[in-house]
C-alpha cells in the first residue's frame, strides 16, 4: 500500500487528537460537531483501532466506561451523570434495564462498538450512527497519524531533540491505529539500538533455547533469514547477493529454498 505524504497544514484537522485528512474522517468529524450541540444519543461503529473512542471523547466531555463492566457499575454511573461514554456497547447484556435507567435519568450517551448490534437494539438507543472505516480505506489519514504517534513516542522517551524518519513502507495498518502505533515504536527502537544491544538480545534469546544436541544448526535461521531478506532488498538479484556475501550462488539458492524465501 502506498502511503501519501500530505504536508499542507490546511488539509488536516486535528480535533482533540482526532485526525481528519480523508473524506470519511472529515464527514465523521462534521457529524461529531453536529452531535455536540444536539441532545441525542449516538453510536460510533468500526473496526478496533479506527479512532472510535477518540471521536467519542471529542463529542462528549464525560466519564467513560466499558460495556463489559458489571451492569450495576454502569447504572450507577448513569445515575450520577447526565452524560457518559460507553465503550464496546455490544458487550452489555442487560439492555432493557439500561434503557429504562437512561430514560429515567435523562442521560445522554455516546457509545462505540466494533461488532454489529441488532437493529432493534440500536434503533431503541441511538438516533444517529457514525461509521469510521478502517485505515486501509482512509489512506490520507495514515501519515498524519504516524506523525502524531511519533511525536507522542518521542515525548514519552525523552527524544524530542532526535530526528527519526518515518519509513512509510514499514507502517503497519493491519490492526489500524493499534498496529500503526506499534510500528512507530519499532522504528524508534531500531533507530536507537546499537550492535551490542542486538547481540545482547540475541544472546538472551539463544540462552533460553540452548540444550539440544544440535543447537548450532537449529538456530542458524535466526541469523540467515534476516540476512538473506536484507540482501534481497539491497542487491535485488541472487547473483549479486552471492557475490557480495562471498558465497557460492548454489549455496545461496539452497538456503533460499530451505527457508522458502521469495524475492521482494
Amino acid at each position: 500500500m502506498v502511503v501519501k505524504n500530505h504536508a499542507v497544514a490546511e488539509q488536516v484537522v486535528d480535533a482533540t487528537n482526532f485526525i481528519a485528512y480523508s473524506r470519511a474522517s472529515k464527514e465523521a468529524l462534521r457529524s461529531a460537531n453536529l452531535l455536540k450541540s444536539l441532545d441525542i444519543n449516538a453510536l460510533i461503529t468500526g473496526e478496533e483501532g479506527v479512532g472510535k473512542a477518540t471521536l467519542a471523547k471529542y463529542i462528549l466531555n464525560a466519564p467513560m466506561i466499558d460495556g463489559g463492566e458489571n451492569i450495576d457499575t454502569i447504572l450507577s454511573l448513569i445515575v450520577e451523570h447526565k452524560k457518559i461514554i460507553i465503550l464496546n456497547f455490544d458487550r452489555i447484556m442487560h439492555t432493557d434495564i439500561l434503557h429504562q435507567t437512561l430514560q429515567k435519568n435523562k442521560t445522554k450517551i455516546v457509545a462505540t462498538s466494533s461488532k454489529d448490534i441488532f437493529h432493534k437494539i440500536s434503533d431503541k438507543f441511538f438516533s444517529l450512527s457514525i461509521n469510521l472505516p478502517p485505515l486501509r480505506k482512509r489512506e490520507e489519514d495514515i501519515y498524519p497519524l504516524a506523525k502524531k504517534f511519533l511525536k507522542e513516542a518521542k515525548r514519552d522517551f525523552g527524544l524530542d531533540n532526535i530526528d527519526i524518519n518515518i519509513k512509510k513502507d514499514r507502517l503497519d495498518i493491519s490492526r489500524n491505529c493499534y498496529s500503526l502505533r506499534v510500528s512507530i515504536y519499532k522504528l524508534i527502537i531500531e533507530e536507537l539500538t546499537k550492535e551490542e544491544d542486538i547481540m545482547q538480545m540475541l544472546q538472551d534469546i539463544l540462552y533460553k533455547r540452548l540444550g539440544s544436541n544440535n543447537d548450532y544448526r537449529n538456530n542458524l535461521y535466526i541469523y540467515e533469514i534476516p540476512l538473506i531478506k536484507a540482501g534481497f532488498l539491497k542487491f535485488k538479484s541472487q547473483l549479486k547477493m552471492a557475490e557480495k556475501f562471498g558465497i557460492n550462488r548454489n549455496t545461496l539458492r539452497k538456503k533460499i529454498n530451505e527457508y522458502q524465501l521469495q524475492e521482494r
